[in-house]
C-alpha cells in the first residue's frame, strides 16, 4: 500500500484519518503543522500528501506551493464546508483533488487510489510516443517534453493531458473529465477541471491565453487540438 503524509491541525480528524488509513494497510506519518509536515517529507518520502487547508502558521496553500516548487507529489486537500475561496486557491497552487471534511474512511481511500492510479491509455494500435509540434508525449514512460525539455506535471495534469490527447479534436464536458480523469462518479466540482486546465496550459502552451493544445469550446468543454 502507499505511504501517506497527513498534515492536519484538528487532533480528532488527524487521529481518525490516520487510524482509518492504517486499518486499510497504508503507512501513515501525521503532523499538526505545515512546518512539521515539510520537515518530515524528506525522511518519510511519502507517495501522497493529505493536506489540511486551515493550518496554524504556514497554511495549507503555502505548503502546497512550497511542495510544488520541487516535487510533483500527489496532493489531496482536506477542507471544511464553505471554504470555497481557499479551495480555488489550493487548486491553483497545484493540488490534485480535495475532500470535504468530515469524510468517511472509504471516501478518502477511494480518492487516494484514484490519484495514485496510473492512467493507461496506450491501448492496441497507439504509438508509445506521440509528437504534437514541440510537444512529445511518452505514454509508456508517462513523460512529457516540450522542445526537448521535460515538463514537471502533477498527476492530475498528466492524466488530463493523456486523456485529452488520446482523442484529438473530440470535445469532452467537464463532467466527463471528472469521471474519467478524477474518477468522480457523481456531479462533482468543475473547478477541479478548470484549475487543472489552467495549470497545464501554463506549462505546455506558448501563450496560455491563446492555447494551441488544450482548447475551450464555450458551453461544451475542452478538446485537444486541432493543431
Amino acid at each position: 500500500m502507499s505511504r501517506v503524509l497527513l498534515i492536519e491541525d484538528d487532533p480528532s480528524v488527524r487521529e481518525g484519518v490516520e487510524l482509518g488509513l492504517r486499518r486499510r494497510g497504508h503507512e501513515v506519518r501525521a503532523a499538526a503543522t505545515g512546518e512539521a509536515g515539510l520537515a518530515a517529507m524528506a525522511e518519510f518520502r511519502p507517495d501522497l500528501l493529505l493536506l489540511d487547508l486551515m493550518l496554524p502558521g504556514m497554511n495549507g496553500v503555502q505548503v502546497c506551493r512550497q511542495v510544488r516548487e520541487h516535487s510533483q507529489l500527489p496532493i489531496i486537500m482536506l477542507t471544511a464546508r464553505g471554504d470555497d475561496f481557499d479551495v480555488v486557491i489550493g487548486l491553483e497552487a497545484g493540488a490534485d483533488d480535495y475532500i470535504v471534511k468530515p469524510a468517511r474512511p472509504e471516501v478518502i481511500e477511494a480518492r487516494i487510489r484514484a490519484v495514485l492510479r496510473r492512467l493507461d491509455d496506450s491501448g492496441p494500435g497507439r504509438p508509445a510516443i506521440e509528437l504534437y509540434g514541440e510537444l512529445t508525449i511518452d505514454r509508456v514512460g508517462l513523460t512529457v517534453t516540450k522542445a526537448g525539455r521535460r515538463l514537471a506535471l502533477a498527476p492530475s495534469e498528466l492524466k488530463l493531458l493523456l486523456y485529452l490527447s488520446a482523442a484529438p479534436e473530440q470535445v469532452f464536458s467537464r463532467q466527463q473529465l471528472l469521471e474519467h480523469v478524477w474518477e468522480h462518479s457523481f456531479h462533482a466540482d468543475a473547478r477541479l477541471v478548470d484549475a487543472c486546465v489552467a495549470r497545464l496550459r501554463g506549462k505546455i502552451e506558448e501563450e496560455a491565453g491563446s492555447p494551441r493544445y488544450v482548447q475551450t469550446l464555450r458551453g461544451f468543454g475542452y478538446r485537444f487540438g486541432p493543431l
